[in-house]
């Protein structure tokens, strides 16, 4: 590659890599806003715990199911134009929310949206059921954002680079629900919980300019801007370091369309067992993930004795630890050590966060806080590394023509977890104790690390299988 075709590629690389930090941001800024809200909002709305909580759950199942769906889109049409649509419409949703009850008082002849019984406010069924559906709606169109990111990160970044690139830009998601918490708790403290619904107003103006802001920043694939794609630089590359022309395992850099987009989907994706392995492997991993997300403040208060304020305080860190540092980590290693083959590291970081859960369930309520604080931010470290890179996986094993589709699938299995971390940890913690929860998390633990080592001799990505796909659909024709 010429010195000035080089110069620009990577000027695009960059660019591309910071506009979906950016844009990532924003839709946590419009999606972890609700939860920052809830406070204000049962105080000021009435709407009950279980209500929130019913929504929060629904968003959840949605968005999963939304990833797996516009993947599928994503693999075929635009994808600067999916993820800015996306930020276009959850802006107009969270603006939904925050007059939600002007809009029930125009629809019921101006009764309120909530009435005072005790002093105490109730929302009416009207407001509950508007909330609702707008935030389900909300987790729909959620999953318009990550399948465009990781179709773009595969088209314009080599797999031998693609794991270290990826965990840069999956801190966006720690860098966005920090801001947003941040940003909802100095309004509420400024103006009042009467305030809640600027948790949604301001979120969703800053999400209009983001629409603005990927839809004119990202380009869907290089050669549009006339640079070759990364399906030339790696068969170069491949070239340069001594592989015969017939060992050479890039894609052929033509788009799939028809029937052959449905064949190579099949084979690439829904035919792939090491796919479904992998979402299984997603299953178990966000069974912990969520764990210690949600339920992290309650084992330091409930399990160690701690403080609200140092407990809070420590699962933030956790976040911060796991969240940005655990995701670097493990690409800088896939890439410096694995030779790019993700899953190995991804099975090192499963054993890992597993044996410092078990470490943080074991060390007593009476020893030095810092113990216990360690243990469990190190279990978010570990446990953010496959958290990261089994979307890498996948996308290196269906290659950058399905990727989107595959990390979909990932999705409906990750998200499918909350069955066992929500409702389930629930259930067990309050009939049976924190025990009975270290024991089946620890037991996923070893059950994910036992489902990636089947795959520890697979080789880094399916591009080699990939061609030969292309190859056979080819020579039928």
């Amino acid at each position: 590659m010429e010195p000035q075709t080089a110069k620009k590629y990577k000027y695009w690389q960059w660019r591309t890599l910071i506009v979906l930090m950016i844009g990532y941001v924003m839709y946590y800024f419009v999606r972890k806003n609700f939860s920052a809200a809830l406070p204000a909002m049962e105080a000021e709305l009435g709407v009950s715990k279980v209500q929130l909580g019913i929504f929060l759950t629904l968003n959840g199942v949605i968005y999963g199911f939304s990833r797996f769906l516009n993947g599928y889109v994503a693999d075929r049409f635009s994808r600067k134009g999916l993820m800015s649509l996306g930020l276009l419409l959850s802006a107009f949703v969270n603006f939904g929310i925050c007059f939600s009850p002007q809009i029930v008082g125009l629809f019921t002849g101006g009764e309120p949206a909530f009435d005072f019984v005790d002093g105490s406010p109730v929302a009416s069924l009207s407001l509950v059921y508007l909330i609702g559906i707008l935030w389900v709606l909300n987790g729909y169109i959620h999953g318009m954002g990550f399948p465009p990111c990781a179709t773009l990160m595969a088209r314009w970044f080599r797999p031998s680079e693609l794991a270290t690139k990826q965990s840069i830009w999956n801190a966006s998601h720690s860098i966005g629900a920090g801001i947003v918490v941040a940003l909802c708790g100095f309004l509420i403290s400024r103006y009042g919980t009467s305030a809640w619904n600027l948790c949604f107003a301001v979120p969703g103006a800053i999400a209009l300019f983001g629409a603005a802001f990927v839809f004119f920043g990202l380009k869907d694939t290089p050669s549009s801007l006339g640079l070759p794609e990364v399906e030339e630089l790696e068969a170069e590359e491949q070239v340069k370091a001594g592989a015969a022309a017939g060992e050479v395992k890039m894609v052929p850099g033509e788009e799939l369309t028809g029937n052959k987009f449905k064949v190579f989907m099949r084979k690439m994706v829904f035919g792939n067992p090491i796919i479904w392995i992998l979402a299984l492997a997603n299953f178990c991993v966000y069974v912990i993930r969520f764990t210690i997300l949600d339920w992290g403040t309650s084992f330091l208060t409930q399990y160690k004795g701690f403080e609200i304020d140092l407990a809070s305080s420590i699962v933030a860190t956790s976040e911060i630890v796991g969240g940005v540092i655990g995701t670097l980590v493990a690409g800088w290693i896939t890439d410096k050590f694995m030779k790019s083959r993700a899953h190995r590291t991804c099975f090192i970081f499963a054993v890992g966060a597993t044996l410092c859960l078990f470490g943080f369930w074991k060390t007593p309520a009476q020893a030095p806080w810092i113990l216990s604080a360690f243990f469990i931010c190190m279990s978010a470290f570990f446990i953010y590394g496959p958290q990261a890179l089994l979307g890498v996986c996948a996308s290196q094993q269906a290659t950058n023509k399905a990727c989107a589709t595959a990390n979909g699938i990932l999705g409906i299995f990750g998200y499918a977890s909350t069955t066992i971390s929500g409702v389930g940890f629930g259930y067990l913690a309050q009939h049976y104790g924190w025990n009975s929860v270290f024991i089946v998390a620890i037991g996923f633990g070893i059950l994910a690390s036992i489902i990636i080592a089947t795959i520890w001799n697979r080789p880094a990505d399916g591009y080699g299988r990939a061609r030969k796909v292309i190859e056979e659909m080819q020579q039928e024709k």
